[in-house]
């Protein structure tokens, strides 16, 4: 599958949205649409933006008993998202239903899945002290993709800094998709687990998510454009 890099659209509304898009000229970069936008404009901004002619990313990361998540899943895949995403701490049986829902929700392709492991803004004393977990956090990465694997997903979010250790474990072909992006010379913001495009291509990433190093960058289009040229080349 071939590399790619997906900008976080985590604006407030469409119309900051549209604007920011509207700077790329006929360019149509691959888009995640988080919680923020979702919520605040609803389904159609996916519509819209993927009638623009964008691949997008609904990252909702959905969290709940099975049957709630399998309803979840059925509404998403009408709405032609090519990538979605649920907490992989839900268990193997949400999981399952997860994906039991896609294929339920009749599109034409199925987007693809994949499940978050441990969130890029936690290191390992929030994981221990918060959230119990006493295993290494590579180890709990490694377990919770595991999960996943064995749930029929296809990858999961981690931060470049696993993305090696998941292929070793469930294989070159299992996807990691890998937020925590920042340029060398960048601020870290609220990330603790964070890497360089170049260093996630070296690592294993197969998409990497890239938030306010672009968005919030002077130049967009030229911040964008770096990162396909340290992550792709």
């Amino acid at each position: 599958m071939a590399k790619d890099v997906i900008i976080a659209c985590d604006f407030p509304n469409a119309e900051a949205t549209y604007e920011f898009l509207g700077k790329f000229r006929g360019r149509k970069p691959f888009v995640k649409i988080g919680m923020e936008l979702f919520y605040s404009e609803g389904p159609d901004i996916v519509r819209k933006i993927k009638d623009a002619g964008h691949k997008i990313f609904v990252d909702l990361k959905l969290h709940d008993i099975p049957n709630t998540v399998r309803g979840g899943m059925r509404s998403l895949s009408s709405l032609g998202a090519d990538m979605v995403n649920v907490h992989a701490s839900g268990g193997t049986a949400m999981m399952e239903a997860a994906l039991e829902g896609l294929t339920a929700g009749g599109g034409s392709e199925r987007p693809i899945i994949i499940a978050v492991t441990v969130l890029t803004s936690t290191d390992a004393a929030r994981l221990r002290g918060e959230a119990l977990v006493a295993e290494p956090l590579e180890k709990a990465v490694e377990h919770y993709a595991s999960l996943a694997a064995r749930s029929g997903l296809d990858g999961v979010v981690c931060s470049p800094l696993e993305a090696k250790r998941v292929k070793s474990v469930c294989g070159e072909g299992f996807l990691t998709v890998t937020p925590g992006i920042r340029f060398a010379d960048g601020s870290a913001d609220d990330q603790k687990r964070i890497a360089t495009p170049e260093f996630a291509r070296e690592n294993g990433s197969d998409y990497i998510v890239v938030g306010r190093a672009v968005t919030a960058a002077a130049d967009p289009v030229a911040a964008y454009e770096r990162c396909i040229a340290e992550f792709i080349g």
